[in-house]
């Protein structure tokens, strides 16, 4: 497509010197500009022209850009150095004619069966921009793996047990003084509502280091799994993930399966890493320095920055995300003997089902 593209501006312009100059190339030879701001092609026939007409190349250049008659897939001709011609492509009719191509040349499918791993947004707010670039960068590699003839299964990982919305239970719990029950009453927008109350408890652990005693006890909660908080750190992350789907959708982007966080833990994928990881020494007991009662892994070259990143187990025996992250990755990779349980969770307006990991009965 782009090819016949470039050969259409190409044949325009030699029909255009032949009938200022009266010269006839048989052929033009095409550059692509060193920047994106100069172009899209870069055209040097005014050098070859130079010695013909006794000018200088730029003097051509400027004469053909601004007298070339218009080309529906270009938006400008331009002048550039020393006596190129720059081709600036129109954008919609460019993507138009990009679209129809692909429609048109479409693999059929029966190719490998491919997982997409993309967005992964914290459910503890609403979406924002960087979270909109992430979903448009993986659903652009999707659709091409489609287009391609690939079974694409889009997968979103859900962070549903760490910090972030441990920090929003806090907010309800010891600033809003509010039960599961009323949360569940809250209208929407949740996630707006989430995103400000997130950003309060933030400034309340700021004012005072010991308010941060409650994040931890939130996130000790969470992962025992059961009682009041655990519930609100189901509901709450739930709702929010369903405001994220809706949201990608108003882009275009869907999801087939949300493997969460929460299964890493009920389902023991954590225990089974966990033993792993001491056997094969990855992960060592702290006895000392600020890590104390941790278990670590250690860094090689490590200068003693970023020393969070490397505390798998905190030492009130919670688990960082980096530790879940590597449980879920044993898991990918088959080195665990265990599989995740799935349920339906949201259902999209043509139908399409999302499922979710669960820790109950799969249907």
């Amino acid at each position: 497509m782009l090819l016949r593209r470039i050969e259409t501006v190409a044949a325009h312009l030699r029909a255009f010197i032949q009938q200022k100059y009266g010269i006839q190339l048989e052929k033009l030879s095409v550059e692509t500009p060193p920047k994106t701001e100069m172009g899209d092609l870069a055209f040097p026939f005014a050098f070859e022209l130079a010695k013909t007409l006794r000018k200088a190349p730029r003097q051509i250049a400027q004469e053909i850009a601004s007298a070339v008659p218009p080309l529906p897939e270009v938006a400008r001709f331009e002048a550039a150095g020393a006596g190129y011609v720059n081709v600036f492509f129109a954008r919609a009719p460019f993507f138009q004619d990009l679209y129809a191509w692909v429609i048109d040349n479409r693999a059929e499918p029966g190719g490998e069966k491919v997982i997409v791993e993309h967005t992964n947004i914290n459910p503890n707010k609403a979406a924002h921009i960087g979270h909109l670039r992430n979903a448009a960068l993986g659903d652009t590699f999707v659709r091409l793996l489609r287009a391609s003839g690939q079974e694409v299964e889009v997968q979103n990982y859900i962070d549903n047990t760490g910090v972030q919305v441990a920090d929003v239970l806090v907010g309800f719990q010891q600033l809003r003084r509010l039960t599961l029950d009323q949360v569940k009453e809250l209208p929407d927008p949740f996630d707006y509502y989430c995103w400000d109350l997130y950003a309060e408890v933030s400034d309340w652990f700021s004012h005072d280091e010991s308010h941060v005693q409650y994040r931890y006890r939130a996130l000790k909660e969470i992962e025992e799994g059961h009682g009041e908080t655990a519930e609100l750190a189901a509901y709450v992350s739930d709702r929010i993930v369903h405001t994220h789907l809706a949201t990608m959708l108003r882009i275009g982007v869907q999801y087939d399966v949300l493997p969460r966080e929460s299964e890493i833990l009920q389902l023991r994928f954590w225990d089974e890493a966990f033993q792993k990881l001491k056997e094969h020494g990855t992960i060592t007991f702290s006895t000392d320095g600020p890590s104390k009662g941790c278990w670590i892994m250690p860094l090689p070259g490590d200068d003693g920055e970023a020393a969070d990143a490397k505390i798998i187990v905190r030492s009130n025996g919670t688990v960082t995300y980096v530790g879940k992250d590597i449980a879920y990755q044993l898991w990918k990779f088959g080195l665990l003997d265990k599989d995740f349980k799935y349920r339906p969770f949201h259902q999209y307006p043509d139908g399409k089902t999302v499922w979710a990991s669960t820790a109950g009965q799969a249907p």
